[in-house]
């Protein structure tokens, strides 16, 4: 039994297992700071109110999104030693500076964020939601350069076998950065949307009596799925022509690994831009929430952006095969050197381990999806318990 190709099964589930909790993460924390922002210049009560419901929804996402990062980069150490005994110098910094400046400092600001409720000055608060989103996506503009270096290396040179790094300024100016940094990001931005529509369409089905919460919470998805999926396809079809230059037989001749998942992206990325505009369309016309099959179709199109992202993640990733660092370090070199039994032990740990995180996640986030936002009177008062988290 070969460890290779297990190896590389048990890092593509673990990959996409994070990858999901990521986009959600990204996409509702900006939602929930244009919330908040709104409403602390003065908007109407139930902006307030959408920031304490999706804000309890984007707390639970990350909570357990980070378990799964943790296993991401431990694995790094454990099964691929080749790539930190090859480019452990390079490779590690962005992945180094993503965890002790932009993780360490989300977790803390998110933090203050939850227990500052009723405790800080509206402005206060209102700035600790936006230092997480800045530190969100921070983070993810670090795992961006260093995944942009393993399809792209540059800035280096190779000295006894191990890659050095000449220029660190170099990785941020990548070509395989420039756009699929902005693509991921508008990939979150959709999901995001998408979500927040699909909830609220939910509650319209069950005849709610939030009816302005959630047709609130409806226009601001609408329009975030709508811009996030216009910048997807751009950025998409953008990154085409750098591809040309530092990889040109990705799209060339991409094989049925690559060219079926990126046919599904496409697909599937022209199907949500289509929803958006219809969903926009009937917003204008103050429709959307009058169409109950329109209703029925918007909670299970939750799941396209999803779908649409991890078909892209293969796309890049696959289509960098038989490289792990393209030119430098093949796939097959970088695995350690452990028998195939350890790894496929690891491997179905880890897979149950991330199939009860899932399952987890969808439970507690629906739980407390279903049971809508907090009453008016309850939203306002101070109290001394975690408002985001209680009754999760």
């Amino acid at each position: 039994m070969d460890a290779l190709p297990i190896a590389r099964l048990q890092f593509a589930t673990t990959t996409s297992f994070h990858f999901l909790f990521v986009l959600l993460t990204l996409g509702l924390v900006t939602l929930v700071a244009v919330m908040q922002t709104r409403s602390a210049l003065g908007g109407k009560p139930e902006l307030m109110r959408m920031t304490r419901f999706w804000g309890r929804l984007y707390v639970i996402n990350y909570a357990l999104g980070i378990v799964t990062g943790i296993v991401m980069e431990f694995q790094f150490g454990l099964t691929w030693t080749g790539l930190s005994t090859v480019a452990g110098d390079v490779f590690g910094a962005p992945l180094a500076i993503e965890t002790l400046v932009a993780f360490f400092a989300e977790s803390t600001f998110l933090g203050l964020w939850i227990f500052g409720w009723g405790r800080l000055n509206k402005w206060v608060h209102l700035a600790l939601i936006w230092l997480i989103t800045l530190t969100a996506y921070a983070s993810a503009l670090f795992i961006m350069v260093a995944n942009s270096f393993l399809q792209n290396p540059v800035g280096t040179h190779a000295e006894n076998g191990v890659l050095k790094l000449d220029d660190f300024g170099a990785l941020f100016t990548n070509p395989a950065l420039a756009m699929s940094l902005p693509h991921v990001l508008s990939a979150a931005l959709m999901t995001g949307g998408f979500f927040v529509v699909g909830v609220s369409a939910y509650h319209f089905i069950k005849h709610t009596k939030e009816i302005e919460f959630f047709r609130r919470s409806m226009r601001i998805g609408v329009l975030t799925s709508l811009a996030g999926s216009t910048m997807v396809i751009g950025f998409g079809f953008a990154q085409f022509a750098p591809l040309g230059e530092y990889h040109p037989d990705k799209l060339r001749s991409p094989g049925p690994l690559v060219g079926a998942p990126l046919g599904f992206m496409i697909q599937i990325g022209f199907i949500a831009f289509l929803a958006s505009i219809l969903g926009t369309l009937l917003l204008y016309r103050n429709w959307i929430t009058k169409v109950r099959p329109l209703l029925y179709m918007m909670v299970p199109a939750i799941s396209l952006p999803f779908i649409a992202a991890i078909f892209g993640w293969l796309v890049r990733e696959i289509g960098r095969q038989p490289w792990l660092i393209r030119g430098q370090l093949t796939t097959a070199d970088a695995v350690a050197a452990i028998p195939a039994g350890q790894v496929l032990f690891s491997f179905v740990a880890f897979t149950v381990l991330f199939a009860v995180l899932a399952i987890a996640d969808w439970v507690l986030m629906s739980r407390v999806a279903k049971r809508g936002p907090e009453p008016e009177e309850e939203a306002t008062a101070p109290r001394a318990e975690l408002p985001v988290l209680s009754g999760v």
